[in-house]
């Protein structure tokens, strides 16, 4: 019965979709709560129920996104318009090869892979839909918030640093970002000056590109912001990293970047989120009358 899940594991590569920023849809228990875009926007209008597809990847770069975003399940004719958040966070810049700089994504294979993926968007999506392209972060918050303190293998005995972690991964070139997870700062910092470059690549493209079925937008990545608002909240930056890894983020950080994404919304991009559906409390009951199907 303990490896019951693994099947269903494996297959999410290891990660929680079900509890994500963007498509976010069962309460959790693992160390946090769930908050998502999805949650929200079927709160707004309960014809969202269900309307939600994670097409990701573990180290999906943009590179990797042309081939995934062909899963795409959409019919231009016949269904509604979508919303696509478009992030690879920190793809683009992270690998784990010895010349890490050598094999990051340039700004002009961004821009080229970037411009590709929005076309094809463009031939599937219905009229009336929105991009929103999400900036990389800047993940020099790892190292600088967790490099001294104890993996959970290494709290019983406080014998394993994240920054061991690191560098036992780096040994056997298996890290998943050795440009920032890294005791080199030169090198973190190069890092960083690649994932802002890139940034401004998707920034220029929302600026300039124009689409016939969709209009595309940029937003930073929250990651600051999200710091600033679970501080308020009496938390500490480290639990914003997902424990296990030293790496993603955690729950906690989907569940407040859900509600940054969603007041930047609410206040630069309204039309994006939909009317409110006025007959929502009608329909719930509904909902609640047929067992939730």
């Amino acid at each position: 019965k303990s490896f019951a899940n693994l099947p269903m594991a494996f297959t999410d590569e290891l990660d929680w979709p079900q509890f994500s920023e963007i498509t976010g849809f069962l309460n959790s228990t693992i160390g946090g709560w769930t908050d998502s875009l999805y949650l929200r926007l079927r709160r707004r209008n309960r014809c969202n129920h269900r309307d939600l597809q994670n097409i990701s990847q573990n180290g999906g770069s943009s590179g990797n996104l042309l081939s995934l975003i062909k899963s795409l399940a959409r019919n231009q004719l016949l269904d509604n318009p979508a919303i696509v958040i478009y992030a690879t966070i920190g793809n683009d810049v992270c690998n784990g090869d010895r010349d890490t700089l050598a094999h990051m994504t340039t700004p002009k294979e961004m821009l080229s892979n970037v411009v590709q993926a929005l076309r094809y968007l463009d031939s599937r999506l219905p009229n009336g839909s929105h991009v929103i392209l999400t900036g990389l972060v800047d993940g020099r918050f790892l190292w600088d918030n967790l490099h001294d303190r104890y993996h959970p293998l290494g709290q019983l005995n406080r014998d394993i640093t994240y920054s061991q972690l690191y560098s036992f991964l780096d040994c056997l070139q298996v890290s998943p970002c050795s440009g920032w997870l890294t005791p080199n700062e030169t090198l973190r910092n190069l890092t960083s000056e690649r994932a802002l470059q890139l940034s401004n690549v998707l920034k220029e493209i929302a600026r300039s590109e124009k689409f016939a079925n969709f209009d595309v937008f940029y937003m930073d990545f929250p990651l600051k912001q999200t710091a600033e608002e679970w501080h308020k909240m009496g938390g500490e930056p480290w639990q914003l990293i997902e424990p296990v890894d030293g790496f993603h983020p955690s729950q906690i950080a989907a569940a407040i970047g859900t509600s940054i994404t969603w007041q930047k919304a609410l206040h630069e991009w309204p039309h994006v989120l939909g009317k409110e559906n006025p007959f929502n409390d009608q329909i719930e009951a509904v909902f609640k009358d047929q067992g939730g199907h």
